[in-house]
């Protein structure tokens, strides 16, 4: 019997005006598990506490300079802030300004949001604000595609 080929996606991050050094990759790869994301950020500028919030949006826009045409979070079920299916855990730089993050989800499929965005801000995630955790300017921005 032949394995049921994996869904992949990719997205690359770029920074905005007040964050021009960001960069990063992220990548969805559906899995038994769920998806398993994988985020690799750098040049993340200084904030107060060294978090940053991370989500999935609703549109694969990432038109400067602030990246409102990302929208808001994914949330196809309608559910309140943080059980959205775009709300992400947030960031945590190291003292190079870089990051790393690997996690697994159920709340959607990489089929379901290629062609959507993930967009870091400048401040952590409260997890509890609605409707959307809080987290300040939205400082870069990337593309779901299909790989």
């Amino acid at each position: 019997m032949m394995e049921k080929r994996r869904c992949r996606a990719m997205a690359f991050i770029k920074g905005g005006e007040n964050a021009p050094r960001l960069s990063g990759t992220v990548w969805l790869t559906d899995t038994p598990a769920g998806v398993r994301l994988e985020a690799r950020v750098t040049g993340l500028p200084p904030n107060e506490t060294g978090f940053y919030g991370f989500h999935l949006h609703e549109r694969g826009s990432c038109a400067q300079p602030s990246f409102e045409s990302a929208k808001g979070h994914y949330n196809p079920s309608g559910a309140p802030h943080p059980r959205h299916a775009g709300d992400f855990p947030v960031l945590l730089a190291t003292n190079a300004a870089d990051a790393w993050l690997s996690f697994v989800t159920t709340r959607f499929t990489v089929g379901e949001v290629i062609g959507r965005s993930v967009v870091i801000h400048a401040n952590a995630d409260d997890y509890t604000s609605q409707p959307a955790g809080n987290a300040g300017e939205r400082i870069g921005c990337g593309i779901i595609q299909a790989v």
